[in-house]
């Protein structure tokens, strides 16, 4: 056996016997999952995207049977997007059904007051974040929930 015949060898046996890493979600491990996404920028493109990333973190956990608490946190330029009167088919459709499937919409209470809106203005279920969204994003942190700004 060659030097590299032998290397490849020992890896392939260190990789054998390594623990598999067990999803969290899976029936023998079962864990619900607290998430907080974090949504500053503007965009009606970086919004659907944002969703999708959610729809698609409760698809890769199994469903929302596995998810505790899900949280979208939007401030600053990004709320725009979520305004009712001129919100974008696709990101209404898409924030509609993960509301249904149990998504907690936060809006920051610093950008409302900045951008003269009221939760009236914005989609039903919208909680007002008197605290400032990037301060609720540090309360939920602080309670274990992951954090994900795609």
């Amino acid at each position: 056996m060659t030097l590299r015949s032998l290397a490849l060898l020992a890896v392939a046996i260190l990789l054998a016997l390594a623990p598999v890493a067990a999803a969290s979600h899976l029936k023998e491990q079962p864990r619900k999952h607290k998430v907080v996404y974090h949504l500053s920028e503007a965009g009606v493109d970086h919004a659907r995207f944002v969703l999708r990333n959610i729809q698609n973190t409760i698809t890769g956990v199994g469903g929302v049977a596995n998810i505790e608490l899900i949280e979208l946190v939007v401030h600053g330029p990004a709320l725009k997007t979520f305004v009712a009167w001129g919100m974008d088919r696709e990101v209404k459709a898409l924030l509609t059904e993960l509301q249904g499937q149990g998504l907690a919409l936060g809006a920051c209470g610093n950008t409302m007051k900045q951008m003269n809106l009221t939760l009236e203005q914005l989609p039903k279920g919208t909680q007002h974040l008197p605290q400032g969204g990037v301060v609720r994003i540090m309360e939920l942190a602080e309670q274990g929930y992951v954090y994900l700004r795609p």
